[in-house]
Parts: C-alpha cells; sequence; structure tokens
C-alpha cells in the first residue's frame, strides 16, 4: 500500500509525504519489484526509485512471480494500480463500500484492459464472536477494558465504537451471514483478527467450529 500510518513514517526519520507522493512511489515500487520477480531483474528512471539492471537471485519459486497484494481504496489512482498490477486487492470489510470499491476496480481493469475475473478480492476484519449476544457483550467489555490500561479516554472511546459497529460482531448464525454476502459480492478472502487470541483461544475455536464449515 501507499502508507497510511504517519506515525511509523516519521518514527523511522521519513517524514510524511502528501498522499500524491506516497502513491506515485507505490507505483513505481510495484513496477521494480514485477519486474524484478518475474526476471530477475529490474530497470526503472522512475521520479522516486532508480534502478539500471539491479539484479534479485534467487528468482522467487511462485511463477511467474510472488504474488502482488496491493492494498488501498484511493478509487482514481490507487485501484488503478491494482488494476495493472495487482492479483490481490485489499478492500473494506463493509458490504456496501466492498460493492462500491470493486465496481470502481472494475472500471479500472476495462481501462486498462485486464480481467477484472483475475484479481483477488480481500478484505480485513475484526471479529468479535460468541454463541449469545450475551457473551459477544462480554468480549466487547474485555476488550474494552483490556484497552483501557494502554490508550487515552478519548482513543478508547474510538477503538471501541470500532469494535462494536464491525461487520463481524456478532453470533455466529451473524457472522455467518455476513460473510455469505460479502461472498456474492466477490470477496473470497477473508483476514480475521481476534483481540483476545492471545489471552483466550475460544473465538477463534468457535469461529473454526460454526463458521467456516457453514462457508465451505
Amino acid at each position: 500500500g501507499a502508507g497510511w500510518y504517519e506515525h511509523e513514517w516519521r518514527a523511522y526519520g521519513y517524514g510524511f509525504p502528501r498522499a500524491g507522493e506516497r502513491i506515485a512511489a507505490l507505483d513505481e515500487g510495484v513496477q521494480i519489484m514485477k519486474q524484478a520477480w518475474e526476471t530477475g531483474e529490474a530497470t526503472l528512471d522512475g521520479r522516486y526509485y532508480q534502478v539500471d539492471g539491479a539484479r534479485v537471485y534467487p528468482r522467487p519459486l511462485q511463477s511467474p512471480r510472488i504474488p502482488l497484494w496491493i492494498a488501498g481504496g484511493g478509487e482514481k489512482k490507487t485501484l488503478r494500480i491494482v488494476a495493472q498490477y495487482g492479483d490481490y486487492a485489499n478492500l473494506s470489510g463493509e458490504p456496501e463500500t466492498f460493492a462500491h470499491k470493486s465496481a470502481v476496480l472494475e472500471g479500472h481493469c476495462r481501462d486498462v484492459g485486464r480481467d477484472f475475473g483475475e484479481i483477488t478480492r480481500s478484505a480485513n476484519f475484526n471479529v468479535v464472536i460468541g454463541e449469545t449476544e450475551a457473551e459477544v457483550a462480554d468480549r466487547l467489555r474485555w476488550i474494552e477494558q483490556h484497552l483501557a490500561a494502554v490508550v487515552s479516554p478519548t482513543k478508547l472511546a474510538e477503538e471501541v465504537e470500532m469494535w462494536r459497529s464491525g461487520p463481524l460482531v456478532g453470533t455466529s448464525e451473524k457472522i455467518v451471514e455476513t460473510l455469505t454476502r460479502l461472498r456474492g459480492l466477490g470477496m473470497t478472502y477473508a483476514i480475521t483478527y481476534f483481540q483476545e487470541a492471545a489471552y483466550d483461544r475460544s473465538g477463534i475455536e468457535l469461529f473454526e467450529r460454526e463458521v467456516v464449515p457453514a462457508l465451505r
């Protein structure tokens, strides 16, 4: 992706270029990696990167190269880069937004002559699952208590609301329903995150036991 997290940029001394510059650098970087992985060599005289016969050996085992997974939903530039070079696109997990971004990506694919069906569309999800709504509420309370020790009250309120309002928060049945709907919209790769996983595996086990089989 183009790098959205300002703290990481500044923490390592890179400053924080404006979005247009970050996206343009992404475009050039993807071109370099694509060449290098496909041929073992890359040449590009770009604005941000200049390489001249840079060699990358041994070559990847994957053919024709390591898949390029490009994240971001910028409709004018980032999704066009996905259409040109991406094998995977990582989009929003909200069904309405996912459908909209998919339609934009499909339009870019038509413009650049790319088969839209070649691109796997994925989404990230924070999962809060329970056998009952009461159990879901208990997990949300645990998340709030866990975060309260490490973030400010303002940030805590933002984080808790983000967790509560996520598309994969609820009982197994609700989560299956949401993922089935997203699959119908073309999302075939779900990246799931369980906040309590380091302390409690029961949420993951419930997801594995009741959600995954229902989607097979």
